[in-house]
């Protein structure tokens, strides 16, 4: 007899797919860890002092599961913005809430539009559920609305994902024409806006809140993994439609942020002094690993996120095997994984110390391609 299969088609049908192999992985495997963490979009600067404090105060407590409702977070976001709490759901990170999203809209075979090259782990997501991935390329490195555009109207897609500033080109569009790209969109299509890296944007990035509160179909994800220095604690949240949002009550794990994310998150929402003063301290690694790049030939693209991509001038091969010598002379960096973009490394902003390891090995890593 035939082994009993315990797991769907669907399951069966699926790639064993890690959408990023985390810098541990690669430290076990060279023996050793790395002397310059700079590929993952991480804040080296840290959280605020203050968020420490509240977490060891909040410590004591750790026994204790997590507010179900995240009802202190809810109301002190919804405060910051000027919205109902009703406008919000927390959740694990943004990745978290990608997967809710696909699993409500998504059913087997319906298409999903998003940009050829654009976050991975949205495309996991739809995969897990079923979902035809229907992609558009990237237009002069930046997603490309109008295209994106067409595709939902050609294919009538559910659902459409666009990142604001993007990952991993780190460029960005502005409000604008941002707004107009979601009020273009068919109400049964389904936007889910990325904006993990809208803190470290120029001010016009963001279009406003209430822009496009009210609309059932518009969903903006925003995080505390960034620019608040809090990505181990995974918490992000999502702004939308009070019915929108309602609706993940049906699916979400109501435990799943736990107690200390909310204590660490709702600390750091409350020292916007210190995340004004980080924003700065990025500006500045942004300045440096471009001009660090510039010296070596590389050419930095401009950046609203909290990275820097620099383009290598060559194909993918060439940026990745550069991206192993840094490895190998312990810096650790990420690269796009499609053509075009692939031409590119990607390194992260990071205090002065491991930036200073990146100017003094770059070089060597080049001279080692020859």
């Amino acid at each position: 007899m035939p082994p009993f299969q315990r797991f769907t088609p669907l399951v069966q049908s699926l790639p064993a797919t890690v959408p990023f192999v985390g810098p541990e992985t690669q430290e076990r495997a060279a023996g050793q860890p790395f002397r310059a963490r700079i590929g993952a979009n991480e804040s080296g600067f840290g959280p605020a002092p203050s968020v420490k404090a509240a977490m060891r105060s909040g410590a004591e407590l750790v026994w204790r599961y997590g507010d179900p409702e995240n009802h202190d977070l809810r109301q002190a976001l919804a405060g910051h913005y000027g919205v109902t709490a009703r406008n919000i759901v927390i959740g694990e990170g943004i990745d978290g809430l990608l997967g809710l999203v696909v699993r409500q809209i998504v059913q087997p075979g319906d298409p999903v539009v998003t940009s050829l090259g654009a976050y991975p782990t949205f495309n996991f997501h739809v995969a897990g559920y079923g979902g035809r991935l229907v992609t558009v390329p990237y237009r002069d490195d930046r997603e490309d609305p109008d295209a994106l555009l067409n595709a939902v109207l050609s294919e009538k897609t559910p659902l459409v994902f666009l990142a604001n500033p993007d990952n991993p080109m780190g460029s960005w569009h502005d409000g604008d024409a941002i707004e107009a790209f979601a009020r273009a969109l068919p109400e049964t299509t389904m936007l889910v806006l990325d904006e993990a890296y809208v803190e470290t944007a120029p001010p016009d990035t963001a279009l406003r809140i209430e822009a496009l509160i009210d609309r059932p179909n518009v969903l903006r994800m925003r995080t505390f993994s960034k620019a608040y220095g809090l990505a181990g604690l995974r918490c992000g949240y999502a702004l939308g439609h009070p019915d929108t949002i309602a609706s993940f009550d049906k699916v979400r794990n109501h435990f799943g942020v736990n107690r200390m994310a909310q204590t660490a998150a709702l600390a750091a929402l409350g020292d916007q002094d210190y995340l004004t003063g980080v924003c700065a301290r990025i500006h500045g690694a942004r300045e440096r690993i471009a001009a660090i790049g510039r010296r070596n030939g590389l050419a930095p693209l401009p950046s609203a996120a909290n990275f820097v991509a620099l383009d290598c001038g060559r194909d993918a091969a060439y940026a990745g095997a550069l991206l192993a010598a840094l490895g190998e002379r312990g810096v650790f960096v990420r690269m796009p994984g499609v053509a075009p973009l692939n031409r590119c490394i990607r390194i992260s902003c990071a205090p002065d110390a491991e930036l200073d390891i990146l100017e003094q090995e770059l070089p060597q890593a080049l001279a080692a391609l020859g």
